[in-house]
């Protein structure tokens, strides 16, 4: 046996939770699970034919009911360069999917009483005391320019974690604070958390705090509040509280090891975009920065744990991370009718979904589908994406790379895994 496969054996008993067998494609799901095996079977058909047709190299979908897996499959290769199979073992780059893992150690520094939700964020990183909010003036010849306001009130912890900082991601969506943003480039360049932090937020925000849900670099300042909060680098106290104890050891912000390199995944060699002026990144480039935003890289045997965390409401193997009301409130949406929150152009969550503490959280039943409301997911820019259903106690963890396809392919594969159901 290879060492490749060795490892892949290993890994694979990490994606078990609570049971001691896969449920293959082909075999017959749990007896606990309300999944019909015709309908698993269409669920790996689409991803073969996305394979087959090159929009895909490969991919690895688990979902898990009742803490165990009832469909867990390995599609096509990691790379169509090295034509390696997609294994268990397999990285994969998550981008946003680190959002829900910082949130997740933001909240426990919360219980902790480091933390408190109406803190504001300058009380952590003081430059944030100095920010203001940019707004476009039309001069009487039609030229906009940009006016810089004070602040109506603070930005605060709970501004971070649900997207209402005002602090925008440069690259999505005009205007000209966006443009000042995206000309700063500041997730390009080689910062470290604190220097990040201070930099950003000499920068304008395109809204006041507390207003809109505008989609940016909450997550990331979120990330430097928990350094300053912890006395720890955001990797040490995510390992030391949570990525340690859960079993998560093959998720970090960078690759050392250069042994690791024929694991990574790759998207197709002409879907490598993310941005206009960004490709994906390699997770082996060293960087100073822990993007809590968008940084971490993992396999689906870690993420796993970290769902099946949350869907035991902030319990795995007998330790708790954080209570079940936490878990409660941040599933919880925090942007609704009711807060007179805004929404931006490109409101990802969509129209059937709220926004916790982060996490997108499905307030209504989307038409067609039998998506249920409570559900809370999120995914990353380069295709993977994960979804909790405690109604149905179940979660779905699907990796790949592919910037280009990620939302169509979300949506369809959703769509059958619930036909799977009988929904």
């Amino acid at each position: 046996m290879t060492r490749y496969r060795l490892v892949a054996a290993a890994l694979a008993a990490l994606v078990v939770v609570g049971s001691a067998n896969l449920a293959r494609a082909g075999e017959e799901p749990s007896a606990a699970a309300s999944f019909s095996r015709e309908g698993l079977a269409r669920v790996g058909d689409y991803i073969r034919n996305e394979i087959a047709t090159g929009k895909i190299p490969g991919a690895i979908l688990l979902i898990q009911q009742h803490g165990k897996p009832v469909y867990f499959e390995s599609f096509g290769v990691r790379d169509i360069a090295t034509k390696l199979p997609m294994t268990e073992d397999t990285i994969f780059r998550l981008y946003s999917m680190s959002k829900p893992i910082t949130s997740v150690a933001a909240m426990m520094l919360v219980e902790d009483g480091k933390l408190k939700l109406d803190d504001p964020v300058s009380k952590y990183i003081p430059a944030f005391a100095e920010t203001k909010v940019g707004v476009e003036k039309r001069s009487d010849d039609g030229t906009l320019t940009l006016v810089e306001e004070p602040l109506e009130r603070p930005i605060t912890i709970t501004d971070l974690l649900r997207h209402t900082s005002g602090l925008p991601y440069g690259y999505i969506g005009g205007g000209l604070v966006r443009a000042r943003h995206a000309e700063a480039g500041l997730v390009r360049r080689n910062l470290s958390n604190a220097e990040f932090a201070e930099q950003v937020a000499k920068l304008p925000l395109v809204e006041q705090p507390g207003t809109r849900w505008d989609y940016g670099l909450s997550t990331d300042v979120l990330g430097r509040v928990i350094e300053v909060a912890s006395g720890k680098s955001l990797l040490e106290f995510e390992k030391e509280r949570l990525l340690g104890p859960l079993g998560m050891s093959e998720t970090a912000f960078i690759l050392t090891d250069p042994a690791m390199r024929p694991r990574i995944a790759e998207p197709m060699p002409t879907d490598r975009a993310i941005s206009p002026v960004t490709n994906v990144r390699d997770p082996m480039e060293p960087r100073k920065m822990q993007s809590g935003g968008g940084g971490m890289v993992g396999t689906i045997g870690d993420y796993a744990r970290f769902a099946q965390m949350l869907l035991n409401g902030g319990t795995f193997e007998g330790r708790r991370y954080l209570k079940p009301e936490t878990i409660a409130l941040m599933t919880s949406d925090h942007i609704g009718p009711e807060t007179k929150i805004a929404r931006d152009y490109a409101y990802y969550p969509g129209e059937s979904s709220g926004f916790g503490l982060g996490f997108a959280v499905r307030t209504s039943v989307p038409p067609n589908t039998s998506w249920p409301i409570g559900e809370y997911r999120w995914d990353g820019v380069a295709g993977t994406f994960f979804f909790v259903d405690p109604k149905d106690d179940m979660f779905a963890i699907f990796m790949v790379q592919t910037p280009s396809q990620r939302g169509r392919i979300q949506t369809g594969l959703k769509t059958l895994i619930y036909q799977a159901m009988g929904k």
